[in-house]
């Protein structure tokens, strides 16, 4: 793993969150907000975006040295975040955010353990690198159930998958 790794990763994060995110704003916030499932994470495509960017402002705010109270069951930690135009100012910051703090890290901040404590109570310890990891792969996974949610009320999204995202990179870089 390297630095120059992790924040490739985090371009490729940013590009498949703002792609199904895009997806969901065209549908309408009526639709975004309609439920789905209960064998979903999160009932409306809203919600599924809204606790992939809680858990990026969760973890940014932990590596910052200021881990926020967890509340389990909501998504947004304790933010209030009604339609999908206030989400995406919101995360634009977020991101902005997130890049500044990639852009801080050298190579021997990835293996610096980062201490705390589960909303249960229990003491943790993992390599800050692992976790710098970890942000991404959850959103994977949310992404894959709000990519069927979609699916379900408009039809397939767009491909998020890492090798379509270097396709795009590389058409936009050799224009």
């Amino acid at each position: 793993m390297s630095v120059a790794l992790v924040r490739e990763y985090w371009a490729y994060h940013h590009w498949a969150n703002r792609k199904l995110f895009e997806v969901t704003a065209a549908l309408g916030e009526e639709v975004a907000g309609r439920p789905v499932g209960t064998q979903f994470s999160e009932p409306t495509p809203r919600a599924m975006l809204v606790h992939i960017y809680g858990a990026d402002w969760f973890w940014l705010e932990t590596w910052r040295g200021r881990p926020p109270a967890v509340v389990r069951g909501d998504p947004t930690y304790g933010l209030v975040i009604r339609t999908l135009g206030e989400l995406r100012r919101w995360w634009d910051e977020l991101e902005a955010a997130q890049r500044r703090f990639l852009d801080d890290l050298v190579e021997t901040d990835l293996a610096r353990p980062l201490d705390g404590k589960t909303p249960e109570g229990r003491t943790y310890s993992r390599p800050l690198g692992m976790l710098l990891l970890h942000v991404p792969t959850h959103a994977a996974h949310h992404r894959s159930e709000l990519a069927t949610m979609l699916t379900m009320v408009s039809g397939s999204p767009p491909d998020t998958g890492v090798n379509s995202y270097y396709r795009e990179k590389s058409e936009r870089e050799s224009r």
